[in-house]
């Protein structure tokens, strides 16, 4: 018998109740340190006071008028994030995948409106997520995704993961844009490395065609910059954000250059929840904390020393973790055991993560954390890490 809630989630048996800082209460009244950060959502930790009284004020005051009237709160957002980024113009919805959708939709609409509608396919890469949606799990071309929901949206082109031959060889003149994540998250924590995004963007301008980043994950300092593509020191043409934007509160954004977005005129998009005043503000109060200096500042000096620990805790447990790699704190442990065993075995101990593709584990905590709560966290690593290497022994010997 089907259970009231649709049961498209292996959930663990585990529900919170509240969280402080970088920590979540269970029901239980257990205490969990979260590496997982709501899968990159949750930058600024769990009931950060400024969000918290921003959320308040507004919900006082309006929660939704609609698109059909101007929303003060958006225009101010979109003028911070232009000022921030490469972008000219952004549009706001709820989520990644809708951000992506828009991606997609701006890419395709840039060159119909030069008289080229036949460009509307998109190069992506193996191992891609952009979102679950028909058109973009086609874009993340994953079989798993993809089985069992009909025909597979037509205009992707996907090449093998930093085969930079094949992505050449894959332009024609049906292309748009590429469509990439400068560092793959659900596909393992995988970085392209910054020379081969500077490759894609002579590629581009090369051939005329799009470059449209997907930073919903890497975003807002996640890898120590403001956006990732900051590392190479190239702009897209549009970029899809989302995630830590609304640190917990449901909100995504796509941005573009004047010129990549001069085809969506009135009528060519719309959301009725996208951007409404709730979203805005509290996207509007991330943006507070996180365009400090101080605030990549402090990521890349406590990313620095979990890396430094991290590397330790793999030469100690080579039989456990192959790996370590990401950028900032965006962090994949490579594994030779089962991913699984390893989310498995730290939730037991009190840490919290995400499992990934390519066997990896997913170590994605609050940007707040500070040195004291990664020396708690390598702790439990190590711990869990010895557990898993003595079981096949143990096993053995019954």
């Amino acid at each position: 018998m089907i259970t009231p809630l649709l049961p498209t989630y292996a959930r663990a048996d585990l529900a919170f109740d509240r969280g402080e800082g970088p920590y979540l209460i269970a029901t239980t009244g257990e205490r969990f340190l979260d590496f997982a950060g709501g899968i990159a959502v949750n930058i600024l930790g769990h009931a950060h006071p400024h969000l918290v009284a921003a959320l308040d004020a507004q919900a006082a005051k309006l929660w939704h008028t609609s698109n059909l009237y101007r929303v003060p709160g958006q225009e101010r957002l979109a003028e911070r994030l232009v000022a921030a980024t490469f972008a000219d113009t952004v549009f706001f919805g709820n989520s990644g995948a809708e951000a992506v959708e828009c991606s997609i939709k701006m890419a395709r609409k840039y060159h119909a409106a030069r008289g080229e509608p036949e460009r509307y396919r998109l190069i992506t890469v193996e191992g891609a997520f952009h979102g679950r949606t028909l058109a973009t799990i086609a874009a993340g071309g994953q079989k798993k995704y993809l089985e069992g929901f009909g025909p597979k949206v037509d205009g992707f082109d996907q090449v093998p993961f930093g085969d930079h031959a094949a992505l050449k060889a894959a332009i024609g003149p049906q292309t748009a844009g590429i469509l990439i994540e400068p560092i793959q998250g659900e596909g393992g924590i995988r970085p392209f490395g910054w020379d081969y995004l500077r490759e894609l963007r002579a590629l581009c301008d090369e051939h005329g065609i799009l470059l449209v980043l997907d930073e919903i994950q890497t975003g807002f300092g996640r890898t120590g910059k403001l956006f990732a593509h900051e590392w190479a020191g190239i702009t897209p043409d549009i970029m899809a954000i989302a995630k830590g934007l609304g640190g917990g509160f449901p909100v995504g954004a796509c941005l573009a250059t004047e010129k990549a977005a001069a085809g969506m005129t009135a009528g060519t998009h719309g959301s009725t929840f996208g951007g409404n005043p709730l979203a805005m503000a509290v996207g509007n109060a991330v943006l507070d904390v996180v365009l400090k200096p101080e605030f990549v500042e402090q990521v890349n000096r406590v990313a620095n020393y979990l890396r430094q620990q991290l590397a330790m805790i793999a030469d100690k447990h080579g039989a456990i973790i192959e790996e370590v790699r990401g950028e900032g704190l965006m962090v994949g442990l490579k594994c030779k055991t089962t991913n699984t065993d390893l989310v498995n075995a730290l939730r037991d101990r009190g840490l919290l993560s995400v499992g990934a593709g390519d066997n990896t584990v997913r170590l994605l905590p609050p940007l707040i954390i500070d040195e004291t709560q990664v020396r708690e966290a390598v702790g439990i690593i190590n711990d869990a890490c010895g557990a898993l290497a003595y079981q096949p022994a143990k096993d053995a010997a019954k």
